[in-house]
C-alpha cells in the first residue's frame, strides 16, 4: 500500500531510506538544509525541498502535517533531530521514527514525541558481531539474546540435497523459514526441496546452532 513518507535528513541513512522507499512505491518528500544535497535527491524522489526542518513554520509550510509517516535521519545535529521531531509531532505527524547517536539522545527524543527510535550504527554493529561465526552469511537479524534468523548461501556440503535428507530441526534444532532461488522466493519450503548452487537459505535459531550450519 502507498503511503507519504517525509524523510528529514540526507546524509547516507537518510538518502538510502528515502530512494529505498521511492523504489518500492511509496509518495516520498526528502527534505535537507543543503542545497547541493537536495539536488542531488532530487531526481530519486518525488518531491525534495530545502528547508530547515527545525523550523516548525517551515514544515507547516510544505504541508509536513498531512505525511502518515516521517523519519527523522538528521545526522551530527541532536538538537535539530529533537526540534524537528517535536515540531512534526506538533503539526500531527502519527508516526514519526528518530534516528538516534546514543542512549541519551533516543530517550529524548522519546520523550518528545518519536514513536519510534532507531540505531542504525549500533544495530549494525550487533548484525555483524553475530554474524562472523555463521558461515557463508549474508545477513543476520537478532531477535533475542543468542536467537536471531540468518540469510546464507548453503554450505557446500547442503547443495544438491533436501531439506528433509539435512534434517536442520532435528539435528541442530534450526527451522529453514524461506529460501530465495532467483527471483522466487519460497516460505517454509517443503522438506522435499533440493538445495542449490546460488540459492539463500534463511534460517532460525539459536547463535550457537547457526554456526554449525556447515556441519
Amino acid at each position: 500500500m502507498q503511503s507519504s513518507i517525509l524523510v528529514i535528513g540526507l546524509g547516507r541513512f537518510g538518502m538510502a531510506a528515502a530512494r529505498e522507499l521511492e523504489q518500492i512505491g511509496h509518495q516520498v518528500l526528502a527534505i535537507d538544509r543543503t542545497e547541493s544535497i537536495v539536488n542531488e535527491i532530487a531526481p530519486d524522489v518525488t518531491h525534495a525541498v530545502q528547508l530547515d526542518a527545525s523550523d516548525e513554520a517551515a514544515l507547516r509550510s510544505v504541508g509536513a502535517g498531512e505525511f502518515e509517516y516521517a523519519i527523522v535521519a538528521i545526522s551530527g545535529e541532536t538538537e535539530a533531530s529533537i526540534f524537528a521531531t517535536m515540531a512534526l509531532k506538533n503539526l500531527g505527524v502519527a508516526n514519526v521514527i528518530a534516528k538516534a547517536a546514543t542512549n541519551l539522545h533516543g530517550m529524548i527524543l522519546e520523550r518528545v514525541g518519536a514513536d519510534r527510535v532507531v540505531y542504525p550504527e549500533r544495530e549494525m554493529g550487533t548484525r555483524v558481531a553475530h554474524s562472523l561465526g555463521i558461515p557463508a552469511v549474508i545477513d543476520y537479524l537478532d531477535v533475542a539474546p543468542r536467537f536471531g534468523i540468518v540469510k546464507v548461501h548453503p554450505p557446500a556440503s547442503f547443495v544438491g540435497r533436501s531439506l528433509k535428507e539435512l534434517d536442520l530441526p532435528g539435528r541442530l534444532q534450526i527451522s529453514p523459514i524461506a529460501l530465495r532461488r532467483g527471483s522466487e522466493v519460497t516460505f517454509n519450503p517443503h522438506r522435499d526441496m533440493i538445495l542449490a548452487v546460488g540459492d539463500e537459505l534463511i534460517l532460525m535459531g539459536a547463535d550457537g546452532s547457526l554456526e554449525k550450519i556447515d556441519g
